[in-house]
């Protein structure tokens, strides 16, 4: 992708792959679409956006895009609207913290540093944004087209083989879906759209000092509390020092990759799928 980050989004909203999709080449923004500067604009030092730029891509990344661009089951941050009223963190920090599991957000317990990193990546990728031309160019197949095979089928099977396989769930995969439609679901296979509907609450066991083990969707989590829906549509909770607690996720995998992907490699991969057929 001549050195341009193209992994900067689950979806891949990125100036590279796909800019925006939807318009034809050398469309702008409507200014109805473009990014407003917050209502009090703020800075941080270059030291704290990059530690949330990291931190961001580990936790976030995969809903809402590297870039804080959005994708599939992530909105889009630079234009939104609690971002944009959000005053170092207030809203934001509370919100990150208990999670909107309606929308399929987890809760996200994370120590005040990285918590306001996070706060400060998020302010910086809406004021560039805001003051981007917005000239962005729609997806070429060639655009994607760029990797190896035989790299892909090598990083696949140390990094993915575990739960996948080529031969079994995997088998065909290059007919059903190819280029960008295919990376999408690599990155975000429990991303919204036609295919699929929005990414289901990690599973939760809970076992109560008495023995007695509850097990449902996991509503809420931090250092106190752990909370679950159970099978009746109920939601409980108990302190979480006193019962202890599983979690299965079986999309983290996905969630942690993402985090480790090059450019090259994302690449390699989707042209190993993509040759599945």
């Amino acid at each position: 992708m001549s050195g341009l980050r193209c992994i900067s989004a689950i979806g891949l909203l990125c100036l590279t792959c796909v800019g925006l999709a939807a318009q034809g080449p050398g469309a702008r923004s409507p200014a109805s679409q473009r990014p407003t500067p917050s209502a009090s604009p703020q800075a941080y030092s270059p030291e704290q956006v990059e530690a949330g730029r990291t931190r961001f891509a580990a936790q976030c990344g995969f809903c809402h895009g590297r870039d804080t661009a959005g994708g599939e089951s992530g909105p889009d941050l630079t234009r939104s609207e609690l971002v944009g009223s959000d005053v170092r963190g207030d809203k934001l920090i509370p919100m990150i913290r208990t999670g909107r599991q309606e929308k399929g957000m987890p809760p996200f317990t994370l120590p005040d540093a990285d918590m306001n990193a996070i706060v400060a990546f998020i302010h910086d990728q809406r004021a560039l944004a805001a003051s981007a031309e917005g000239n962005r160019r729609s997806v070429a197949a060639a655009d994607v087209a760029t990797g190896n095979a035989d790299a892909g089928r090598r990083y696949f099977d140390a990094n993915c083989a575990r739960c996948h396989s080529a031969e079994g769930d995997l088998k065909g995969l290059g007919s059903r879906a190819q280029g960008l439609q295919l990376m999408q679901r690599m990155l975000n296979p429990g991303g919204g759209g036609p295919r699929g509907g929005a990414r289901a609450a990690p599973r939760v066991t809970v076992t109560l000092r008495s023995g007695q083990a509850v097990t449902g969707g996991l509503a809420y989590r931090d250092e106190f509390t752990i909370a679950l829906t159970d099978e009746n549509g109920w939601r409980r909770s108990w302190p979480a020092d006193q019962v202890t607690f599983t979690v299965e996720d079986k999309l983290q995998a996905h969630a942690e990759q993402l985090a480790k992907y090059t450019d090259k490699d994302m690449h390699d991969v989707l042209a190993y799928l993509q040759a599945l057929k």
